[in-house]
């Protein structure tokens, strides 16, 4: 996959979340915006609640993103038998945006309204998000191989020596002769070694990954152990969101609540 394809697809991701949460809430706007003792004479209540038509498929399709993104990017990460179903990264970005999406379509689901045991499982969701988010934060400070195995601190060292070399061998730059403080130093120093646009391109990129890998080596160790008390605070939030998902659908579809089947 290109990087201007990744780009895309990724900014696509972006608004479809943008776009459902604009469009649900500008659809239902005149019934949300109700007190909720008030909803009930809304002419479109039947539509918009949680068990209406538009509000319960919202909580079913909304579950099933959420389902399918937890347990599709954790098939992909923990058996070996779908590691060669693409890259581990971009699994990562589909599980962030069905885990986005979903949420979005539940919270419509809810009307807005949270109370008794799906209030646990709702704040759940938010904390689960809201972790992800700084979880997603965490990992882009560690670096990653292409299939999204984290690299030990010699893998990236070595990856930055290569770099140094290669601007050694191609452009015959001593890398510690460049000052890496501000970007402005750094193209004002490449300005003076006169470049053609080309290499000067070429060379800015290559300074600028160095330094990236130079800055994530120096917090290494501390982002990697701050990562693993990550898991320790998401991964419980999400059990608990999943378990009172499944008792509140055991429970509807007990009580006889049927959608449009």
């Amino acid at each position: 996959m290109t990087k201007v394809v990744h780009q895309l697809i990724r900014s696509s991701y972006v608004l479809v979340v943008l776009m459902a949460f604009a469009v649900l809430g500008y659809s239902g706007f005149s019934f949300y915006n109700l007190p909720i003792e008030e909803r009930y004479f809304h002419a479109d209540y039947a539509i918009f609640k949680p068990s209406g038509l538009l509000g319960h498929g919202l909580g079913i399709i909304g579950t099933l993103l959420i389902l399918f993104g937890v347990f599709s990017y954790m098939a992909r990460k923990r058996f070996h038998i779908f590691s060669r179903l693409g890259v581990l990264k971009y699994w990562l970005e589909f599980h962030i945006f069905l885990c986005s999406l979903g949420p979005v379509l539940i919270l419509y689901h809810t009307s807005f309204k949270f109370g008794g045991i799906v209030s646990v499982s709702f704040w759940s969701l938010v904390a689960v998000v809201a972790s992800g988010i700084i979880g997603r934060f965490i990992y882009l400070q560690i670096p990653h191989s292409i299939e999204g195995r984290e690299l030990s601190w010699l893998e990236v060292q070595n990856i930055r020596d290569e770099l140094n070399n290669e601007l050694k061998a191609k452009y015959d730059i001593n890398i510690s002769e460049i000052k890496t403080g501000k970007s402005s130093e750094i193209v004002a120093g490449l300005k003076a070694l006169n470049f053609s646009v080309s290499d000067f391109k070429n060379v800015k990129q290559l300074i600028m990954r160095q330094r990236l890998l130079t800055r994530k080596m120096a917090r290494l160790d501390m982002m990697q152990n701050i990562f693993k008390y990550w898991h320790v605070a998401h991964l419980p939030f999400a059990l608990v969101m999943l378990i009172v998902m499944l008792i509140h659908v055991v429970v509807v579809l007990t009580f006889g609540y049927k959608w449009i089947f």
